[in-house]
């Protein structure tokens, strides 16, 4: 086990509710499959709209209601806007009624979580598992079986039709 790994299981852990550690803590710990970019938030700048660069690399929120992408229900994938890592696919994602993109799982080993006390109490934030780029939190108010609401900015997604190649990943 890696020592980061281990770290976050005995020092983070213990602080997370019982319902957090089951998938939100296994598509984290899935990660060992994608191998973490190193670019600096300058050459990210360099690639995105500044809203986009202030959702993905700032850890701003988009103003409900705003994104395209939640009346967009055809069938496809749903990648990161900065290194276009796949992180949800369409058959997961609903009406949540929240103004944001919602679904109910993500890519399983493609996002990461941490704690978020940014409003005092405890949120589960969490970033693409490749570039770190925040896309939104992850809340247990979803629709059985998983009871996850994986809340997500539109501006940290882009859209990929079924019948579309996915892009080559960027980086």
């Amino acid at each position: 086990m890696k020592r980061r790994a281990f770290l976050r299981r005995i020092v983070v852990l213990p602080f997370f509710p019982a319902w957090l550690s089951s998938q939100a803590m296994a598509s984290d710990g899935a990660q060992g499959t994608i191998r973490p970019l190193k670019k600096s938030h300058h050459a990210w700048r360099e690639l995105l709209s500044p809203e986009a660069f202030q959702v993905l690399f700032e850890e701003h929120t988009e103003e409900p209601g705003s994104s395209e992408l939640n009346s967009e229900y055809r069938e496809g994938t749903y990648i990161c806007a900065a290194c276009y890592l796949p992180l949800f696919e369409s058959r997961h994602k609903y009406e949540s009624g929240t103004g944001w993109p919602s679904f109910t799982q993500p890519v399983a080993g493609h996002v990461e979580t941490k704690p978020d006390y940014s409003l005092i109490f405890m949120r589960t934030e969490y970033h693409c598992a490749r570039c770190g780029g925040h896309q939104g939190h992850v809340f247990k108010d979803g629709p059985l079986p998983r009871g996850e609401r994986w809340c997500n900015n539109g501006l940290a997604l882009q859209f990929v039709l079924q019948s579309e190649l996915l892009p080559g990943l960027r980086g």
